[in-house]
């Protein structure tokens, strides 16, 4: 496979948002919170938004997995509103010709690296059974399961189960003169 890189989306590229999001609703219909009709319905202006929000926010990143100029795989991640230590990844997805290949591993290494930068505790994310190459990844990365399962999406019989990740501070060297 071509080298890939992960990088922050630009708000320009909401139609690439959309497309990355929409294969994944529809390739993956049981491992995500939304469903594929509930976001096509969705008009233009409302996935320029999404998307212009959340890549011009300090507190959200959306990443996106490239070779070259196609994409490969997202991710989403956000600090909670309630609790400021707190993050969320959702939306997290790889194409299936990219799986395999790293691409996850990468995905999440940038999400992880923005959670530090941002002095963030701990991470969240919700994984099914259905997808039981994500729950390896997350726990390979130092994912762990937090409480019970739940119910995927309002009145879905798929139960999704909560992974954190607790995150080490940055180490900071201390010099002779620091109290």
């Amino acid at each position: 496979m071509t080298p890939f890189t992960v990088r922050r989306f630009a708000p320009h590229e909401w139609r690439t948002y959309r497309d990355l999001r929409l294969s994944a609703l529809a390739e993956a219909p049981d491992a995500f919170g939304s469903t594929y009709d509930l976001e096509a319905a969705r008009n233009d202006a409302e996935w320029e938004d999404r998307l212009r929000v959340g890549a011009c926010s300090a507190a959200q990143f959306p990443a996106l997995a490239v070779t070259g100029e196609m994409p490969l795989g997202l991710a989403w991640a956000r600090r909670d509103d309630a609790d400021p230590t707190l993050g969320h990844v959702f939306q997290f997805w790889v194409a299936p010709p990219s799986r395999g290949h790293g691409v996850g591993h990468l995905l999440l290494e940038a999400v992880i690296a923005w959670a530090r930068t941002l002095g963030l505790g701990t991470l969240h994310l919700d994984v099914t059974p259905s997808d039981p190459a994500a729950a390896r990844l997350y726990r390979r990365a130092g994912f762990v399961n937090h409480g019970n399962p739940t119910p995927l999406r309002h009145g879905s019989s798929i139960l999704a189960q909560p992974m954190q990740l607790t995150l080490e501070p940055a180490f900071h060297t201390r010099r002779p003169n620091d109290r």
